[in-house]
């Protein structure tokens, strides 16, 4: 029987109580759409024909963008799976030298933007780069035709950059899944006569698949973002695409058309990454937790595993660290001549604004369905948190409309009521960039913040209200002096990506506005890359620092097992 006060709303005579919120839920569900009002204003795009743009779409670039982010994704996604289980593998089950150092700096190249490595590369790897300039000194070639040399930018170097800065995703995860994984299978195959490769092949790969999985389809959710790296090698993907036919063809419609196929990729690796998982649960059946069992290496074995390991590493941060600190160094007074300060503040005010706000959000959003908001506020919520798959590109073009939208609903009635034309109060502005990061950024904030709320017991609420508390008065007076971790870790999070993020802030910004990522981006495109390399350096910095509190928390993932894995 519903309660009286919600069978006297007039909603009461439409919806089943269940489905009608109560005031932390209204609060909740208001949140959740205003978050979600870009990616439902793609969908909207999305199912609205206008077949004069598919048309012309479908006859000039469509088939051209599907194949070459179709080759794109599935190079990356062989690619992280290679190095990141391989490399997760050798530092989890196997001895040999660097193994400890190679257990956490594995990761480091996760703090690298894939649009900073294929400038690094193309700097160094191109026909005036220092590598064939050395070959040429070396062997006495004088021009390209003496001899042959890869393209760097073309579809293998993108792929080849990507891989190399995504392929943590993947390690991380897989080695999260071997360090757990129980003893007594790899006993119980080693006893049947397996060796160490067919241990792995057949009995801790399977076990770990889920796991590798969802590492491979983020790594190729990141490349579906890329803007940077894609652009610049001129490899034309639906989000270079985009950015093109919205930009440079003043299309926006046909933009919105591309952005909408783009989200079809979207869709399909989340269901292939479900339906991977689906069915593949598997538990320990004894509680006994012990170090696993390692095998030692040696001689050419050794010497093998200790350079597949040490490769990605050089190549995807100690190779760039080097060259943007030797650059940093020599072009200093530049750099700083070309408004770096200002910049580098341009970048920590916008990423430390979104942080912020990101983080109040989540903390509203995770502690709505924590109070039992009902089912509408609880789906708003997660569609609302979708938005770190969607590309930034698209989410620029979800975040434009609404706010061109309301610029000029403004406009029109300010200038029937008062005779005053307000202009662009919205878009084009820095207000749209911080709707653009909330909506792509909010499942980081979310995501944390739930999952430390989840780890206080509601025997605390509890008693909170027994005492007389409001549920606000919980929240700010228990609940957020035990989230203060997980707040900080939310923020930081936001932050670290809002300072890397290019495309969103590339499409968005106000015309003569730049962060560090478009003055690095800008200047690699002008070919004067040397000179921002101070601000590429300062966007690896900034990386660094969730990195490694992830290396840390791997280290100590498995009980039993402190230190990484060291026997």
């Amino acid at each position: 029987m519903p309660h009286p006060a919600v069978a006297d709303r007039p909603t009461a005579r439409y919806l089943p109580a269940r489905l009608i919120p109560d005031r932390w839920g209204v609060l909740t569900l208001s949140v959740a759409l205003f978050v979600a009002t870009p990616l439902i204003a793609v969908a909207t795009i999305a199912l609205t024909p206008a077949p004069e743009i598919w048309r012309h779409l479908y006859n000039t670039v469509l088939f051209g963008y599907v194949e070459r982010t179709v080759m794109l994704i599935g190079g990356i996604g062989l690619g992280t799976f290679v190095i990141g289980t391989g490399t997760a593998w050798l530092v989890t089950m196997c001895r040999f030298p660097g193994r400890g150092l190679f257990n956490w700096a594995l990761v480091l190249p996760l703090a690298v933007p894939t649009y900073i490595l294929a400038f690094v590369f193309t700097d160094q790897l191109e026909y005036a780069g220092a590598v064939q300039g050395t070959l040429r000194e070396v062997f006495g070639w004088r021009d390209r035709q003496d001899y042959w040399f890869p393209e760097i930018r073309s579809m293998g170097g993108a792929v080849t950059v990507m891989t190399l800065v995504l392929y943590p995703y993947v390690y991380l995860l897989a080695r999260a899944a071997f360090l757990e994984q129980s003893v007594c299978v790899l006993e119980v195959s080693r006893t049947l006569g397996k060796t160490a490769w067919q241990s792995f092949w057949n009995v801790a790969l399977p076990l770990a698949r889920p796991a590798i999985v969802v590492g491979m389809t983020l790594a190729m959710m990141e490349a579906l973002n890329d803007f940077g790296t894609v652009d610049f090698f001129g490899v034309k993907t639906f989000t270079a695409g985009i950015y093109d036919v919205w930009l440079n063809m003043d299309n926006i419609s046909g933009a919105a058309q591309l952005a909408s196929v783009l989200m079809i990729f979207v869709v399909v690796l989340v269901v292939m990454e479900r339906m991977a998982r689906r069915g593949q649960r598997y538990h320990h059946t004894s509680s006994k937790i012990q170090a696993l069992p390692s095998y030692r290496l040696s001689g050419i074995k050794a010497a093998l595993a200790a350079v597949f390991c040490a490769f990605p590493i050089l190549l995807g941060f100690v190779l760039p660290a080097s060259v943007l600190l030797s650059y940093a160094v020599v072009f200093f007074d530049v750099t700083l001549k070309a408004n770096y300060l200002t910049i580098t503040l341009n970048s920590i005010s916008l990423s430390l604004g979104a942080a912020v706000i990101a983080v109040a959000i989540g903390l509203v959003l995770a502690y709505g369905l924590r109070m039992g908001s009902g089912p509408l506020p609880r789906a708003a919520v997660r569609f609302a948190s979708i938005g770190y798959a969607v590309p930034g590109a698209v989410l620029a073009i979800g975040v434009i409309v609404p706010m061109a939208g309301l610029d000029n609903a403004i406009d029109a009635f300010s200038e029937r009521t008062f005779g005053v034309s307000t202009g662009l109060l919205f878009s084009g502005t820095v207000i749209a960039i911080l709707y653009g990061y909330l909506a792509r950024f909010l499942a980081l904030s979310f995501g944390t913040v739930e999952a430390g709320l989840g780890k206080v017991s509601r025997n605390m609420d509890g008693a909170a209200r027994t005492l007389g508390a409001s549920p606000f008065q919980t929240m700010s007076r228990v609940h957020f002096p035990l989230l203060r971790t997980s707040l900080l870790t939310a923020g930081l999070l936001v932050f670290v990506d809002c300072m890397k993020e290019l495309p969103i802030t590339i499409i968005l910004r106000p015309f003569g506005y730049d962060t560090l990522a478009t003055f690095v981006f800008q200047y690699a495109s002008d070919e004067l890359f040397e000179e921002s390399a101070l601000g590429a350096l300062t966007i690896v910095a900034a990386g660094l620092i969730p990195v490694v509190i992830l290396a840390l928390t791997t280290l100590r993932s498995r009980p039993g097992h402190a230190g990484g894995g060291h026997p």
